[in-house]
């Protein structure tokens, strides 16, 4: 099958007689075939179920009537619910539980005829920077067998990378999608906290959480967004704030302003092809008229202790549900309603997610809230107003997505502070509940991708799609 790299050329080659939405669908399945036994970037392949959709989608096209992504074939991270299909969150944990119902942004896909052709694997409940925590196995990159594709949206991030579809849904609480596009070579955008609706979406940390997208265009980025994004009678959170169309932001045209890390763009975990890249971007900046802002990022040694005391303490809270008792898996062996608890929970979760339930049961507990999770909210808070502050009076803050390009599997295992390290240029955007993108930005010497990070203020994503593809086009 030809490679698509946008749904507008899918839609012209269905147009012309070329392809079929039944035969994109074959090819897509053809290449998971050859492909995802080795880079196991799919948990579950709807093979069946997909080519139908097709047909039915097909005859839409043919009669007129189809819906605006009509042609646009998708996975979904295995954290999404979908009425009548497997959801693990690659966790032993909920084996065997099947949706009940269909999460609100993966429906309004569905509402315009993307058709869903499996569900990726992942870390185990979105925690992980390397999609090796996973109950499936690990995910691998298919630029390189030995690599990790990032987490935890690794297997949507390899999905996009090696056409297994056209664009995949994430999820990204911390950089969740955009370290994972950094790392395969594509598009991750995680939107404004609140923008696209959470409903259906498996919580790890609440106040974190967003519907994140993987792409090879910025174009099938803003119309995916634009298509989910909007306020939700079941979810609470979700902003009511006007949903603008992203397809038809306006072509970048004017002279910005960027904001420029000092200490990050220096900092001692940055790999060196990682800052030359990144310092290639803003010589060009520069040389093109514009303006870029200098600083140092104050509290760039608090970012990854703030978030992962917040984060664990919401996982916390947020996977107390799952216990044996209503879905899921339960043991074998219990003996007693305490032992149900206890063993059903030891042996269902894995190794990293424990780890985090038990740092946020520590920094919640009686004697040690106030010293850890209050002071972590109230830097949280300190980190939103710088960024914020700084995003008043400049356009955009350009920094590294990720300090490394992609590391080898099972290389970080014995000190989870290396692991933990990857997130440090995410977490602020997530801390600041602020839309942000990672765009491909070259390779290193050894062909392995780099990403570079853009960040807006909240709600101006128009802005920061409308300049990622100006960024895309004229200067990286």
């Amino acid at each position: 099958m030809k490679s698509y790299h946008s749904l507008s050329q899918v839609r012209s080659d269905i147009a012309s007689g070329t392809i079929t939405c039944v035969e994109l669908v074959q090819g897509y399945l053809s290449n998971i075939t050859s492909k995802n036994t080795d880079l196991n970037a799919l948990s579950e392949v709807y093979e069946e179920e997909a080519l139908v959709q097709a047909a039915e989608v097909q005859e839409k096209i043919n009669n007129g009537s189809a819906g605006r992504l009509a042609g646009m074939v998708i996975t979904i991270k295995d954290v999404y619910c979908h009425n009548g299909h497997t959801l693990q969150s690659a966790s032993k944990i909920l084996d065997g539980f099947k949706s009940q119902f269909t999460a609100t942004p993966i429906q309004r896909l569905l509402d315009e005829d993307a058709i869903i052709i499996g569900r990726n694997n992942c870390d185990e409940f979105a925690m992980g920077s390397s999609n090796e925590n996973s109950v499936y196995g690990p995910v691998k990159n298919a630029v390189g067998k030995n690599k990790v594709p990032g987490g935890s949206s690794g297997g949507s991030a390899v999905a996009v990378q090696a056409e297994m579809c056209l664009v995949s849904i994430g999820s990204d609480t911390g950089g969740s999608v955009r370290q994972p596009a950094s790392f395969c070579g594509v598009i991750g955008f995680k939107p404004t906290y609140g923008r696209i609706s959470r409903h259906g979406l498996t919580a790890y940390a609440s106040s974190f959480d967003c519907v994140g997208v993987l792409a090879h265009s910025v174009e099938d980025t803003a119309l995916v967004l634009e298509i989910a994004a909007g306020p939700d009678e079941y979810d609470h959170t979700v902003s009511t704030t006007n949903v603008p169309a992203y397809s038809k932001a306006p072509e970048w045209a004017e002279k910005f302003s960027v904001v420029s890390f000092e200490n990050i763009n220096s900092h001692e975990a940055i790999d060196s092809a990682v800052k030359q890249s990144v310092d290639r971007v803003f010589d060009k900046i520069e040389t093109l008229g514009n303006r870029i802002h200098k600083v140092d990022f104050t509290y760039l040694n608090y970012v990854l202790p703030t978030y992962y005391i917040l984060t664990t303490a919401e996982a916390s809270a947020n996977l107390s549900r799952f216990d044996g008792v209503k879905y899921g898996y339960r043991t074998e062996n219990a003996k007693d309603l305490d032992s149900m608890y206890r063993k059903t929970r030891t042996e269902g979760f894995g190794e990293e997610v424990v780890k985090r339930i038990l740092l946020g049961t520590y920094v919640l507990s009686e004697g040690f809230y106030d010293a850890y999770y209050t002071k972590a909210q109230k830097v949280r808070r300190l980190i939103r107003d710088e960024m914020k502050s700084l995003l008043e009076n400049n356009d955009f803050i350009v920094m590294p997505t990720a300090p490394t390009p992609a590391f080898d599997l099972n290389s970080h295992d014995r000190n989870p502070l290396e692991m933990y390290l990857e997130d440090i240029f995410t977490v602020q955007a997530s801390l600041a509940g602020l839309p942000c993108i990672s765009i491909p930005n070259g390779t290193d010497e050894n062909g392995l991708p780099i990403g570079i990070q853009v960040i807006c203020n909240s709600f101006e994503e128009e802005k920061l799609l409308s300049f990622s593809k100006y960024l895309k086009e004229h200067i990286l």
